[in-house]
């Protein structure tokens, strides 16, 4: 079994992580490369969930002010016309003829 460090197509981070340079379909050696490939890729992809999972929980307070700040001009808003809507709902109470 050929090792990846012993491969042309292995390459090592300066923090020590995998760079796998391999084309899974012209330049796989061995069955097992595809595996290693496989992985290297998901862990990237783990990684970049992680970051962004990172900023969702950074941006999360604010997104909570903008939501309550937005509730609350909706509620203003929705006071501001309550006048409008209980004179109308009253006096259909009162008067079974008006529509």
């Amino acid at each position: 079994m050929l090792h990846c460090k012993d491969c042309e197509f292995y390459h090592q981070h300066a923090d020590g992580s995998p760079n796998l340079r391999c084309d899974p379909f012209s330049t796989i050696k061995e069955p097992e490369c595809l595996s290693k490939l496989q992985l290297v890729q998901l862990m990237a992809l783990t990684r970049s969930n992680e970051a962004t999972q990172a900023m969702h929980r950074r941006f999360a307070p604010l997104q909570e002010k903008m939501f309550k700040h937005m509730e609350r001009e909706i509620d203003e808003a929705s006071e501001a016309d309550q006048w409008k809507v209980d004179d109308d709902e009253d006096d259909r109470d009162q008067d079974p003829f008006l529509l």
